[in-house]
């Protein structure tokens, strides 16, 4: 999987009908197979486009017949100066999936070979132009649906995680080189750093990584998304409110209690965060087997969210027999308080309850923003700069690491071997290392980049 040798292609512009689609090659003979594919007399000028036309042979009835099969605009991108930090040459034709495939069949006629998923950037890994972080960010832009995530991915492309992890580890660096030079002279008894001075960048080192760790969980909630469940009683209005929230008329309303009795869900953007919202059966008990079936299914979706909107009918009185928490078994997920119909007479909204209108649109701006609170996804200037949570493992891993290594100072006062404090320094140097990618399995590797798309 990791030979740098050949020379790959694929289409590196997403599967169907375009307006133009992209054919990639990156190897030693990247230029050599896409000369001979395009008919410009000349060579191809670096880092310029130049329009051409793509000429493909195809056998018939035994014969090799020679043909244009579009026009093209031609980028040669030599290396190290390229995505891949090899040689890398660009055909944009128009996107026809014939068209594209007819060019990608060529090539590989002429000795290329096909790429895997994700190996243009893993070659981009391999030869140093990105470290795994930055790779890894890659996809999840690609990957990205709401602004936020979009914004966070590309803060992460551009470094703000390597940069944050390289400030640490040259701290982490420092004490174990002072640390290594304190135990070469053991006899001589020099103490390259005293214990005070010691603890005091311990703290420091432990101060940042335990900032970087919070960072990172509200992180995770932008990469990975949430699910929100609306439950309640019937005709409170959860299907309403689905629909507002989503935008659409996704979810079928009616007078008629008991409408819904399956899950409906929909993928949002709620304040930057991807958030899947689910609609579910009104909770009653009922003799009819495919609603008691929808609201078991409406307990269900209540267990598994990371966070339950419970809604109530506001121009009802509430009564203990109808109180919403006893609706169901208390989720282990937060839940926030909604009564619907502010809009009507007769509405008394309940303590801590938010108002609000699906119809009218009343309390949906604070709807959504405290959907984001609980959710712990609340921003305010940059990006978090961990979201991944390959990372934040291995950041947390980190951080107890040092936590050992100043407790343990802390505790014997100063008279502490530095080989114990090394063991501990280096296992989090260690981490540290595995999230850039300085010391990385194959396995690893291989997880990460067969992720991506094909072209990638």
């Amino acid at each position: 999987m990791f030979s740098t040798e050949d020379t790959i292609v694929a289409v590196a512009t997403p599967p169907g009908r375009g307006g133009l689609g992209v054919v990639r090659l990156s190897g030693p003979r990247a230029l050599e197979f896409a000369t001979g594919l395009i008919t410009y007399p000349g060579p191809l000028t670096p880092r310029h486009a130049t329009f051409t036309t793509i000429r493909v042979s195809t056998a018939h009835g035994g014969t090799e017949i020679s043909r244009v099969v579009d026009h093209a605009v031609a980028t040669f991108f030599p290396g190290p100066a390229s995505y891949t930090g090899d040689d890398v040459v660009e055909l944009s034709a128009h996107g026809s999936p014939v068209v594209l495939q007819a060019i990608v069949a060529a090539a590989a006629r002429a000795g290329a070979r096909l790429a895997r998923p994700g190996e243009f950037t893993l070659r981009a890994f391999l030869n140093g132009r990105i470290d795994l972080p930055q790779a890894e960010a890659v996809a999840d832009l690609i990957d990205a649906v709401t602004p936020l995530q979009a914004q966070a991915a590309f803060d992460q492309l551009q470094g703000t995680l390597t940069r944050a992890i390289a400030d640490i580890d040259a701290e982490l660096f420092d004490l174990v080189a002072r640390l290594e030079a304190s135990v070469d002279f053991p006899e001589e008894g020099y103490h390259f750093i005293e214990p005070g001075a010691l603890v005091d960048a311990l703290v420091q080192v432990r101060t940042r990584l335990t900032a970087l760790v919070a960072r990172g969980r509200q992180g995770r909630v932008i990469r990975e998304g949430r699910v929100v469940a609306l439950v309640g009683g019937p005709n409170v209005g959860k299907s309403s409110l689905f629909n507002a929230l989503v935008g659409a008329s996704r979810a079928i309303v009616t007078p008629l209690p008991g409408t819904t009795r399956d899950l409906v869900s929909e993928a949002v953007d709620i304040e930057g965060i991807r958030v899947t919202l689910v609609d579910t059966a009104g909770l009653r008990e009922t003799t009819d087997a495919i609603e008691r079936e929808g609201v078991s299914r409406s307990r269900e979706a209540a267990r598994v969210a990371d966070l339950v909107v419970v809604v109530r009918d506001g121009t009802v009185p509430e009564v203990p027999a109808h109180c919403a928490d006893s609706m169901y078994e208390a989720p282990s997920a937060p839940m926030l308080r909604v009564d619907n119909k502010c809009d009507l007479p007769g509405f008394v909204a309940c303590a801590g309850a938010l108002a609000v209108s699906a119809i009218e649109g009343t309390g949906q701006r604070e709807l959504r923003m405290r959907i984001a609170g609980e959710l712990g996804a609340t921003f305010s200037g940059d990006c978090p700069e961990i979201t991944n949570t390959r990372h934040l493992e291995l950041l947390e891993r980190a951080d107890l690491s040092v936590g050992r290594a100043l407790l343990a100072v802390q505790r014997a006062g100063g008279a502490l071997s530095e080989e114990f404090v090394l063991a501990d320094l280096q296992e989090a140097r260690l981490c540290l290392e595995e999230i850039t990618g300085r010391r990385t399995s194959t396995d690893l590797l291989e997880h990460i980049f067969t992720r991506f798309c094909i072209g990638k």
